[in-house]
């Protein structure tokens, strides 16, 4: 599963979230420390795993 980089708008606490693709197209993200709903979204790295066939 995709994982989602978010910064609260409210405390300014990064945090981390592994989400389904249905769960982010939800979009109904809370901050864990606060629990405020104003949440932005990070751009961040991301990794892929493929298998190499002959």
């Amino acid at each position: 599963m995709p994982t989602y980089e978010f910064i609260c708008e409210k405390c300014k606490k990064p945090f981390t979230l592994i989400l389904s693709v249905k769960e982010h197209a939800k979009g109904k993200f809370k901050c864990p420390k606060c629990k405020n709903g104003e949440v932005k979204q990070q751009i961040s790295s991301f990794q892929t795993k493929t298998s190499k066939k002959s």
